[in-house]
Formats: structure tokens, sequence, C-alpha cells
């Protein structure tokens, strides 16, 4: 692990940000974080390294975070080495059996170890799961409707919805000193596999698991206003208001629809952050400092 160089700051600087930690820490000492990897931040090796760093330190002083990631772009790869063409219907990758498998080896192998090798180098416990580990996350196919006509489905194939989730796999790790790292996969009644959106996988988990805090690490700098200025502070109501006006739209729509249903449904606050700003997951959780948007429950 390398150690970031901190010779330039002196020893009562060190002292003061250690102290202003500190009441955050005391605040959220044995509390459950529900953390959403991707973007920027899981592709630069520097921000992965940082990231890892991070969640270490967040377990060392006693606040237990569990890690969700995506893995979009490597499946995109991944079926391109294979000769397949991604196909999107309305922001969804069409899933059939074929690319199912892929998206399995990918998330569950190749992604997933390597945060877990990540988390372990930089000091930390961690412990790789899908839906099927523990039965963690039964779902079932997902239903598209049409956006225009909703007299119309779209078939997506294996694209699943959440039936229902049991964290108690989660909670025993947790309570023997693991990290946890989940890929977004669950399993349905035929035992078949789904690949469900990370993002919806970490709001549904955070509330299952009354988790104090859901951080979603994203490439924007947070919910930007219509005039491109970052909201870091919004309550569940104000969100409403803006999907309403319009001001949220694209990508961010079911970011937000799902930190907003983890709001409303008991998890305290839900944090939007820049993942390209290194170390970031630290300062908005330890700092006064906002890195990114916080939603409040209420």
């Amino acid at each position: 692990m390398t150690e970031p160089d901190l010779s330039h700051i002196g020893p009562r600087d060190k002292a003061e940000i250690l102290a202003q930690a500190l009441p955050y820490i005391r605040k959220f000492h044995g509390k459950t974080m529900v953390i959403k990897y991707g973007g920027n931040a899981m592709t630069d090796p520097a921000l992965q390294a940082d990231f890892a760093e991070d969640v270490v330190l967040l377990k060392l002083v006693g606040i237990n975070p569990v890690v969700v990631h995506g893995g979009g772009p490597q499946i995109e790869t991944a079926l391109n080495r294979l000769g397949k063409k991604g196909e999107f219907i309305q922001g969804m990758r069409v899933t059939d059996e074929e690319t199912m498998e892929v998206v399995e080896w990918v998330l569950a192998g190749q992604v997933q170890q390597d945060i877990v090798g990540l988390i372990n180098q930089a000091g930390g416990k961690a412990v790789g799961l899908t839906g099927r580990d523990g039965g963690l996350i039964r779902a079932q196919k997902l239903k598209m409707v049409d956006n225009k006509d909703p007299s119309r489905e779209h078939d997506v194939g294996f694209v699943g919805d959440i039936v229902a989730i049991d964290p108690s796999v989660v909670k025993a790790l947790q309570d023997d000193a693991f990290i946890p790292v989940i890929s977004p996969i669950g399993f349905g009644e035929q035992n078949e596999s789904y690949n469900i959106n990370a993002d919806v996988v970490a709001g549904k988990l955070a509330t299952v698991l009354k988790a104090e805090k859901l951080v979603l690490l994203t490439n924007t700098p947070g919910v930007l206003d219509k005039a491109g200025n970052l909201l870091t502070d919004l309550t569940a109501r104000e969100i409403d208001d803006l999907f309403a006006d319009g001001t949220i739209s694209g990508g961010m729509l079911p970011k937000i629809a799902g930190a907003l249903d983890a709001a409303k449904s008991g998890v305290n606050s839900v944090h939007i952050i820049d993942g390209r700003v290194p170390h970031a997951m630290l300062l908005e959780i330890l700092t006064e400092q906002a890195f990114g948007t916080m939603i409040r429950s209420h």
C-alpha cells in the first residue's frame, strides 16, 4: 500500500485533521454504510487504490462498509472480444443467455475479485458475494413497459427485478470483521441468473440493512441545478420537485430514483459523490466539506 506523502503537513495540522474527523467517527461508529462503486474510481489505478484505502479506514474506525459494484465498461469489453454487439432498450442492456454468462463471469469473476484484491492489499479482509450466496438476492424477470406506449412491453432477457433481499450472510461477515463486496446478480425461481442494476441493488440493500448512509460514486460532481451549480444538500421533497421540472434527467434519473427510495425508506442520508476526486468518500463522510450531493431522509 503506497502511503500518501504527508511530509508537508505539520504534526499540529495532522492532529487538527484527526480531531475534526472525531465527531463523525463517533457518530457513525458501529453503523453500516453501503457504497456503490463505479465510474472512474473503478477504472483509474490511483483512484482504485484510494478507494480501497478509504474502505479499510472506515472499517478500522468502526464503521461497517458494504461495497456493491457495477461493471458496464468491463462487460462491454468482454462482449466485444466475443464479437457480440451490445443492444440497449430504454437504457437497459438486452441480456440473452450468452450475454448473461459473460455478465456473470465478468462481474462475479474479474471485477469482483479485482476489488477484493485491492481491499485486501490495503490491509482489509474483503469477501466477494453474488446474490446467490446465502440466498442474498432473489430476483424475477424485469417487466419493461414502453416509455411512449404503456400497453407495450419490451423483452430485455435476463435483466432482473429484486423480489427479496436476505441480508443474513452480509451481517454474518460484518460481525466477523470482513468487508462484503457484492456483484449485482440475483437468482430466480428456477435458479436462473439475472443481471440487476447496481444502483438499485445498493439502494435496496441499504434499506434492508437499515444502513446509516448510502454512498453512490459517480463521474459527476453530484446533482446540479439548471445553471450547473452543485446542490450540496437536498431533502426528499426537493428532489421530487427537481424531477418534476426536468432538472434531473438522463443517466442521473435511475441513480437518483434509487437514492430517493432509500432515503424515503429509512436510510438516514444518501450521498452522490464525485468518484474522480481522490479520497472523495472520506472527505464527504468525515469532514464538513461537501464533495457531492447529500439527500436527507427528512
